[in-house]
């Protein structure tokens, strides 16, 4: 990031308008000696980063959205806290599905079992985050697989939502999306906050993700100013059906749906791969960078009760 100083305000500058000073900030997402290791083993794609040393370390699964691809940069981050962390793609990428028409909750299964085998990473059980669609799927990854004790949810759904699940014999059916209920706000975003039907609609009972089978510990975050959908529903319907001691909620006035780590700037829209405008996710400046600050030291530090001590780096 470039800073510069000028005597007054310029919304424009000309080759004439010189700066009094200026400076170039940059962010490492990684600290020194972590490790990137790029994944390609069986139908898993994504990249691994491990911590400096020897190990083993504890392992964790970082999932994004709807964006799709492969998003690296808060893998990166935990890594220089001491966890050994892939940074997991499920479509629109290498070889991956374009588009994502189902989830099938084998290929994560294979990539748990991937990052278990590593002689760098400490098991028997590994922690997942994800934000968004991937949220979702670390909700059910939680449900499913014993692999996962320690699941960190950011802004998802409780709910199967426009894709099935398929695990084995078991296939969970989709709440569709109502694409009519579109609004396009007055900057030109797609507000998606109506897309969504009320899950608590008896009529969509086999869509819920069966959270009661969960044996280890979700820590919800939520923001409250989420305008891609009602997180904080989709949290407190998640949480009814488990344990008390089992999970816990980080609710956010103000915070929008891309809570990522402190430092990211407040994403209030965006574009994504496959929309025709940018998406409306919410969210106000000062309350938005508060929870990003809070809630990234309450995920480390769960991460690390729940998975064992990590040698951190600050970073």
């Amino acid at each position: 990031v470039r800073l510069e100083l000028f005597d007054g305000f310029r919304l424009v500058t000309t080759p004439q308008d010189q700066p009094l000073a200026s400076c170039e900030v940059e962010r490492w997402y990684v600290g020194p000696g972590v490790q990137r290791v790029p994944i390609r083993e069986g139908r898993v794609r994504g990249a691994l980063f491990l911590p400096p040393g020897a190990g083993p370390f504890p392992g964790v699964i970082d999932l994004f959205g709807g964006a799709g691809g492969l998003i690296e940069f808060r893998a990166g981050l935990l890594a220089s806290r001491g966890f050994a962390v892939l940074a997991l793609a499920f479509f629109a990428y290498d070889d991956l599905p374009r588009a994502l028409a189902q989830l099938d909750l084998q290929y994560f299964e294979e990539a748990a079992e991937l990052l278990l085998r590593h002689p760098k990473v400490r098991g028997p059980g590994l922690g997942v985050i994800g934000v968004s669609k991937g949220a979702e799927v670390a909700l059910a990854m939680a449900t499913f697989l014993p692999q996962v004790v320690a699941t960190v949810w950011i802004n998802g759904t409780s709910s199967l939502h426009g894709n099935p699940l398929l695990y084995k014999d078991l296939r969970m059916p989709p709440i569709p999306y109502f694409i009519e209920r579109i609004l396009i706000t007055d900057g030109g975003a797609l507000d998606n906050s109506a897309v969504f039907a009320d899950p608590r609609d008896p009529a969509y009972a086999p869509s819920a993700i069966p959270t009661e089978k969960i044996r280890g510990k979700v820590l919800f975050v939520v923001g409250e100013a989420d305008r891609s959908f009602n997180s904080k529903l989709f949290a407190r319907l998640a949480m009814a059906r488990m344990s008390p001691e089992n999970c816990r909620l980080l609710s956010y006035p103000g915070a929008g749906h891309l809570i990522e780590p402190p430092g990211s700037p407040l994403c209030s829209a965006s574009s994504i791969r496959g929309s025709p405008r940018p998406i409306l996710w919410g969210g106000e400046p000062q309350a938005h960078a508060k929870a990003q600050e809070h809630s990234w030291q309450e995920i480390v530090q769960f991460l690390e009760v729940q998975l064992g001590g990590a040698a951190t780096m600050k970073l």
